[in-house]
């Protein structure tokens, strides 16, 4: 009996069978042998099946997009005839189908759980790879440029996809703090000198709208991580339509109890600040240890909030809202 597939695979497996495929065809395809796949059509699990409970993002294709595409791969159907009976675009299908292994290899269950590994939050580093950043760094002390680095790499290790890491990754390795791959300081080996990227699209303008003082989350006491003191919180503002309206959100990491910041008159930095101050000033010491946000210009008034309140804001890295895990899937329900 095959018991480890699960409710999904098993449901698959019937699904497939009803639309005419042969146990054969729909092995592979759920990832069992053609025997595996007569037990689940002739009888029912005698124990309790492990359900998968990962759902894949909106927009994201589905198990049920996949066993589509299963099928009219099968039937030798064009990508347009598959993406218009789905209501996706051609380019989304053709490219799921290369991805796994082109119209001879498609399998529904094994693309599926592809997407989901690719899903995973947070991802390994590529620079966590001990010989890959050690021979980045070296070039780096030697005044090779990342894109330079980039190119050599897939020269020298054209067959170890481990070796080998994109320009825009090492930038983002030395630019953004809380990153440890890579040595901070090799920042000044960079040609432009400069230990902050500055958008082109500004002229060469020295203002570049970053938060003053900001204390990195990296910084952030330890205790905070695994919720089991309460007293850290999340921030987080939800804008209304045409971004006439607004209203904050702060969530307590190990209770997930919810604040809201009413924010009738806008969103401006000295609004919001008075809001979170009010707000949270009526809860004990004990439940007001730290708080986390984003890089928002609504928090720019943050260090007069700490100074009034004695409660530090740490802010996240730029575009990894699952360091503010908590406050992100509450505001999401």
């Amino acid at each position: 009996m095959p018991v480890h597939l699960t409710a999904e695979q098993r449901q698959l497996a019937l699904r497939l069978k009803a639309r005419g495929l042969s146990l054969r065809e729909i092995g592979p395809q759920v990832g069992c042998s053609h025997q595996g796949v007569a037990l689940i059509a002739r009888r029912s699990p005698r124990r309790p099946v492990r359900q998968d409970r990962w759902v894949p993002g909106p927009g994201r294709l589905t198990l049920a997009d996949r066993e589509e595409i299963t099928l009219g791969v099968h039937a030798g159907e064009s990508f347009t005839v598959i993406a218009a009976r789905l209501g996706r675009a051609t380019s989304t299908v053709s490219r799921e189908v290369a991805a796994n292994g082109g119209r001879g290899q498609y399998r529904a269950w094994r693309a599926h759980q592809r997407a989901r590994e690719q899903a995973r939050r947070p991802k390994t580093p590529k620079l966590a790879h001990a010989p890959l950043a050690g021979r980045v760094s070296r070039w780096l002390a030697e005044w090779w440029s990342p894109a330079q680095i980039s190119a050599r790499l897939r020269i020298e290790f054209a067959g170890d996809p481990m070796m080998r890491v994109s320009h825009e990754t090492i930038y983002q390795a030395l630019y953004v703090q809380g990153r440890g791959e890579l040595r901070r300081e090799l920042a000044r080996c960079l040609r432009t000198g400069r230990a902050k990227r500055r958008s082109r699209a500004r002229g060469g303008a020295q203002n570049t709208g970053q938060l003053r003082d900001m204390v990195m989350i990296s910084e952030r006491p330890a205790e905070a991580a695994d919720r089991a003191v309460p007293g850290h919180w999340e921030g987080d503002l939800l804008i209304g339509k045409d971004c006439k309206s607004a209203v904050g959100t702060l969530v307590e990491r190990a209770t997930r109890y919810v604040l809201l910041l009413h924010l009738p008159a806008g969103r401006d930095a000295h609004l919001v600040e008075q809001a979170m101050r009010q707000a949270i000033t009526t809860l004990p010491g004990e439940l007001t240890r730290t708080i986390t946000w984003d890089q928002g210009k609504e928090m720019a008034y943050h260090a007069r909030f700490t100074i009034a309140t004695g409660i530090p804001v740490y802010f996240c890295d730029p575009h990894k809202p699952w360091q503010r895990g908590s406050n992100e899937n509450t505001v999401s329900v």
